[in-house]
């Protein structure tokens, strides 16, 4: 199909989109998770999207509709290793079925069945997180199974989307003349003057220090914990948001690091409105992370104007943050002279340029990738 004539893409109506490997949204935590409901709902009417998403993780009362989009809930497991695998095996075999226009996979370790579907001939959209093998849960037949699956879904997708910028650098020529890089971004969210959900933990605004994420290993919760811990005389508390997954070796260490632990709290997985209340009125927010993909939850931060304190990776040099904002990642010495530094400024909010990172924007280049590869037009930076 050929371009109009100011050089851009036919407008096709009703092109069908299916998506899968995400558990799915709203209320699920994770990045992947919230990316994909920020993105979707952002996304030109024209689209029409369908997400699969994981049954053993949405509550009995599940909506299958969020705005425009259309959700088909599969079977799935919580079992560590096998979740991911077995729901995209699924979700795969129904988009043979059912032939979308394109297939938008998310990550690399569902990528894995994308030369599945290139055999029946289907348009695929790659979204490249993270390199989830360097994560250091995984063992290594696991670490070998996402490298396989990295190797399938950069050689079988038609276009895909980095986040990261300095991960798309790391391919070859090949991979990235059909690459692109569209990083994260943030839902815009005025401060909130509530405090009943501090209230509950026993929290003072202005009084504490806030850390975001699932419980697991890449997080680096265990030695933000033991470094918060050696911070001498300080009425400060540290937050820490997010659930845990999976019961494991690392869980079980920092739910003892924290047991009989006034000065520290964990509040498992908070809501967004809950989170809002934690955004608006922290001290500061710490990032202590090995890996990361890009992180949401320092956009989010950023947006409720925090200071911030962040590990000095690849995902976080990208947001080009004052350097003083930046740790050696895992450096506890480091990261307690930060600590010091930030906790004796005075209060004070951060205004950041965050033009780059607005869903609107990001939906608008994910639906030109869309349209010119129904419209069968060449894919170039």
């Amino acid at each position: 199909m050929e371009n109009n004539e100011r050089g851009k893409p036919e407008i096709l109506k009703n092109v069908n989109i299916f998506v899968f490997g995400t558990r799915g949204f709203p209320n699920i935590q994770g990045g992947v998770e919230k990316h994909c409901e920020e993105l979707y709902s952002a996304m030109p009417e024209n689209f029409h999207i369908t997400l699969f998403r994981r049954k053993s993780f949405l509550n009995r009362d599940a909506s299958t509709q969020h705005k425009q989009i259309r959700f088909i809930d599969l079977f799935s497991t919580k079992i560590k290793g096998f979740e991911t695998f077995f729901h995209s095996f699924v979700a795969a075999f129904y988009c043979i079925f059912h032939r979308p226009d394109i297939i938008h996979v998310h990550n690399i370790g569902p990528g894995i069945f994308i030369p599945l579907l290139k055999l029946f001939c289907h348009k695929i959209v790659l979204t490249y997180h993270s390199p989830n093998y360097e994560h250091e849960k995984w063992n290594w037949f696991a670490k070998l199974i996402l490298k396989m699956g990295e190797k399938f879904a950069l050689n079988g997708a038609d276009a895909i989307i980095f986040v990261n910028k300095e991960q798309l650098k790391k391919f070859s020529k090949k991979i990235q003349e059909k690459s692109f890089y569209i990083p994260n971004g943030v839902k815009f969210q005025e401060r909130s003057e509530q405090t009943d959900y501090l209230e509950k933990y026993g929290l003072v605004p202005q009084k504490y220090i806030l850390a975001v994420g699932r419980i697991t290993l890449e997080k680096g919760f265990d030695y933000l914990i033991d470094t918060f811990l050696s911070l001498q005389d300080t009425t400060y508390k540290l937050v820490i948001a997010g659930g845990i997954d999976h019961k494991t070796s690392y869980s079980k260490l920092i739910c003892e690091k924290v047991r009989n632990r006034d000065n520290i709290v964990m509040t498992g997985f908070a809501r967004e409105s809950e989170l809002r209340q934690l955004y608006s009125h922290a001290k500061l927010f710490v990032l202590s992370s090995y890996n990361e993909g890009f992180p949401l939850v320092l956009l989010e931060a950023m947006n409720y104007k925090l200071n911030v304190l962040v590990s000095n990776i690849s995902a976080t040099r990208g947001v080009q943050l004052p350097a003083d904002s930046y740790f050696q990642v895992g450096d506890r010495e480091d990261l307690l002279q930060k600590l010091h530094q930030q906790l004796a400024e005075p209060d004070s909010l951060v205004d950041y340029d965050l033009s780059a990172y607005q869903w609107k924007n990001i939906a608008a280049q994910t639906a030109d990738i869309y349209q010119r590869l129904v419209n069968n037009n060449h894919l170039s930076q």
